[in-house]
């Protein structure tokens, strides 16, 4: 696609809903709108330009308190590790695990490390208290901040246990995947170098084994049930799964494949929210821009793949609905090497003449929402021909009308705030990081 310069410069005021705070805790009347917007949508996915901004958090919060207060939403589902998650849900439904050990632990990819992540979970949980329903939390992502099959692996292992005693996991799996574990994102070099290294019998042996399992737990299933329960297997089938795909990915890294990495993990992602929606009514999704939109999901360097979105609304059609966001200026998410060395942020650029993000920028000057499906035949027109958007300092090719229900803007974003106690619970690489970056 190629941006249109020439578009309208900014939407109709009909078109700008303004949104008069981004607190969660704050009045909701200037949310009313959403009743019509949402329907009877069964998810309604809530991206984001870039991960870590104060900003999006406060948003994602806001929403989500609306959902289930005045919709009955019953869970949210995030972009974090599935396994890991097991620890966050039972938190919010009254565990006692300390918080900061549940932020660092039990939300992968550095996503739970912020204080707006720590209100998050205890509006979450203090809900729960009173609530006839509780909300549940659920991560949704590849775990091992999508580097490592590792916790998977030992979840599968720790289920068999129980399920099947006297089958013996082959201790050749678990051994192969702790060579290439690392405990953050910020091993991602590291992960590959070490399976790069391994032998390819040895690869081929945990790629096996995997499959293995795989197989078994299917062809047990009802065996498996009986013995633990539905919900014990589906957790542990989905962790066999997922351990599968970053398997894959591994594998596809080693023989220089970049092309399936994001095919494989947004497809996994969507089976995860499948089996969510297998047990919860309404869910609240949250995770990037590039995985929601019913449009292919693009990262410098690799081919578009089908998203996320474009599984889910395959699946479920209207019952899917996209709030996509667009930025102004401000700190951004720095994609480039420094952010391994703990230069988590860096100047957001100021969008790019004729992008969607630039369009909303002029159309307001505080945050605002526009509902797309409900457009001036000119607003329309304008959006249509903004043919390009900003994931942070990335610019892409998008259909808006095609890839988002809903679109937010927010003017200026800034860092999240580091949560102390999230840190001290963190692997020493990831403290060290934050400490360099400060």
């Amino acid at each position: 696609m190629t941006t249109d310069t020439s578009a309208p410069a900014r939407l109709s005021a009909d078109a700008v809903r303004p949104l008069r705070t981004l607190d969660p805790a704050g009045p909701q009347d200037d949310l009313a709108w959403l009743d019509e917007a949402i329907g009877d949508a069964r998810v309604v996915a809530i991206g984001e330009s870039a991960h870590y901004n104060h900003e999006n958090y406060r948003l994602r919060h806001r929403l989500t308190r609306y959902l289930v207060e005045r919709h009955g939403f019953g869970a949210y589902a995030m972009e974090s590790g599935f396994v890991e998650g097991w620890r966050a849900d039972d938190w919010v439904r009254g565990g006692d695990e300390p918080l900061g050990e549940v932020m660092a632990n039990g939300v992968t990819s550095l996503m739970g490390l912020w204080t707006e992540m720590r209100d998050h979970f205890e509006w979450m949980r203090a809900h729960n208290r009173t609530a006839e329903r509780p909300i549940g939390f659920y991560g949704i992502d590849l775990s091992g901040s999508n580097v490592s099959p590792l916790p998977g692996i030992d979840a599968v292992i720790a289920y068999l246990a129980l399920a099947d005693p006297e089958f013996a996991v082959d201790p050749g799996i678990r051994e192969t995947a702790s060579t290439f574990a690392v405990p953050s994102a910020f091993g991602l070099a590291e992960a590959i170098g070490a399976y790069g290294n391994l032998p390819p019998e040895r690869r081929n042996a945990l790629t096996a084994g995997l499959a293995e399992l795989t197989v078994r737990m299917e062809g047990q299933r009802l065996e498996y049930q009986e013995r633990t329960g539905a919900e014990a297997y589906g957790r542990a089938f989905r962790a066999v799964r997922l351990a599968a795909a970053i398997d894959a990915n591994a594998r596809a890294i080693a023989r220089g494949d970049q092309a399936s990495l994001l095919s494989t993990r947004d497809s996994a992602i969507a089976d995860t929210v499948g089996w969510i929606l297998g047990r919860e009514d309404r869910t609240v999704l949250a995770a990037h821009n590039g995985h929601v939109q019913r449009w292919p999901v693009q990262y410098p360097g690799l081919a578009p793949a089908s998203s996320m979105g474009m599984h889910l609304a395959d699946r479920i059609g209207e019952d899917y609905l996209v709030i996509g966001t667009t930025n102004g200026t401000g700190r951004t998410l720095n994609t480039g090497t420094g952010f391994y060395q703990g230069e988590l942020f860096t100047d957001l650029e100021p969008p790019r003449p004729g992008t969607l993000d630039a369009l909303m920028d002029a159309s307001a000057d505080g945050p605002f929402a526009t509902d797309l499906r409900r457009l001036s035949p000119g607003d329309t027109t304008a959006v249509r021909a903004a043919s390009q958007l900003h994931q942070g300092n990335v610019v892409g090719d998008v259909s808006p009308l095609d890839a988002y229900d809903v679109l937010v803007h927010l003017p200026r974003v800034t860092a999240a705030e580091p949560d102390a106690t999230a840190l001290a619970h963190s692997s020493q690489d990831v403290q060290d990081a934050f400490s360099r970056g400060k």
